[in-house]
């Protein structure tokens, strides 16, 4: 079994996330949380309900909540999750710029 998603996990899957894929984190603001003009963000926090980001539009900070579509039972599903949703925000900015 994976590990709980703990606050020290949380911490872990953020720094990973902000070091090494700060692309998906802008898309993830983009797409689920409301903030098309995002030009960069952070992830603050993640929880088994969803993440908390910071979104930079401009001069502007704005925190951004983002419910997942289920509760993540552990970090193993937070990976898959996080995954699952850049390939989602990926596709719908691919459409967007098709139309």
């Amino acid at each position: 079994m994976s590990e709980q998603i703990t606050a020290e996990i949380s911490d872990r899957i953020c720094k990973h996330m902000n070091d090494d894929h700060a692309d998906a984190i802008v898309l993830y603001a983009k797409t689920f949380g409301d903030t098309p003009n995002a030009i960069a963000a952070e992830m603050l926090s993640i929880d088994s309900l969803g993440m908390n980001l910071i979104a930079q539009m401009n001069d502007d900070a704005t925190p951004i909540r983002i419910q997942f579509d289920h509760p993540l039972k552990d970090a193993e599903d937070a990976h898959h999750t996080l995954i699952e949703m850049v390939k989602q925000a990926r596709s719908n900015s691919k459409q967007n710029v098709d139309i």
